[in-house]
């Protein structure tokens, strides 16, 4: 692993004014909303705070999907203080203890862990795994734990939420591939790499797995595999970089899938299949 890929990439973040307080359009009436939220740019959070203040809002005149969708928003524009605080309002929006409520904590840590705000995000998977730990977003929230954990300097508890998250979901690739990186740092190198192996089946096949596989057949002297797995890598991260310069080529539209994390730990971010809450965990 290099020492750019090792260097975590600084967020970079959209700045905006926002609207002046007096703005009448977007005052609240007690009675009803002045404003029609669907119309609000999800930029202003202003605007958000307003209109989702529950000492005038009731629980069931939130939609907590759509809010959700706000957060994710966020997100993708690497506004990820502005998306801690819409996830946060979601759970708080969301009926208690409920599956939306656990998402929205999971998504709300994810959000920390992009501002490397370990402690919160660690808050907040924990609040998730309290809702439900065998959920179908328990498994997420494990990974994500896990992760956070080792960033945090607490990495003799990420192997254990690492196997909880294979336990729950065996066919989480994410969830394979931080249990093999952990397992490699306590020298456990075979099980390490049936672990990647098992990451590679389930369909994550990109450059950080295969390099870490490489370096745990390195380390039991399985040279040729090794290189094999190297060379992979390496033909991956090209074809990523030609894919980027094509997409640029045609005016930079790009996709707006997963969102790159940092490299060189045992996790990024991305998107789960099937699932709208959001992951660390390899990509």
């Amino acid at each position: 692993m290099s020492d750019d890929e090792s260097e975590r990439k600084p967020h970079k973040f959209s700045e905006g004014e926002g609207l002046d307080e007096d703005y009448e359009e977007f005052t609240l009436d007690p009675e009803e909303l002045q404003a029609d939220p669907s119309q609000v740019d999800p930029v202003d959070t202003r605007v958000l705070t307003d209109l989702l203040d529950e000492r005038n809002i009731p629980k069931d005149r939130v939609d907590v999907e759509s809010l959700m969708e706000v957060g994710l928003s966020y997100m993708g524009i690497n506004r990820f203080e502005e998306a801690t605080e819409t996830f946060e309002r979601a759970a708080q929006f969301a009926e208690d203890d409920s599956l939306e409520q656990q998402e929205a904590w999971v998504n709300k840590g994810v959000a920390h862990a992009q501002l490397e705000e370990w402690d919160e995000a660690i808050g907040a998977y924990r609040e998730a795994l309290r809702i439900d730990d065998d959920s179908e977003h328990a498994a997420s929230a494990e990974t994500n734990l896990a992760y956070a954990l080792h960033e945090n300097g607490q990495g003799e508890q990420a192997l254990e939420h690492a196997e909880n998250a294979v336990e729950i979901d065996p066919r989480f690739p994410q969830a394979w591939y931080n249990r093999g990186f952990f397992l490699v740092e306590r020298g456990l190198l075979e099980d390490a790499v049936t672990a990647f192996d098992n990451a590679i089946r389930l369909g994550m096949r990109n450059a950080e797995v295969l390099e870490e596989k490489a370096r745990a057949l390195d380390e039991l002297g399985r040279e040729d595999e090794a290189e094999q797995a190297a060379e992979r890598a390496e033909e991956i991260r090209e074809e990523a970089e030609q894919r980027m310069v094509e997409e640029q080529a045609e005016g930079g539209a790009g996709s707006a899938g997963a969102m790159g994390g940092a490299g060189g730990g045992p996790g990024g971010l991305g998107g789960r299949d099937g699932d709208d809450d959001l992951d660390l965990g390899g990509l």
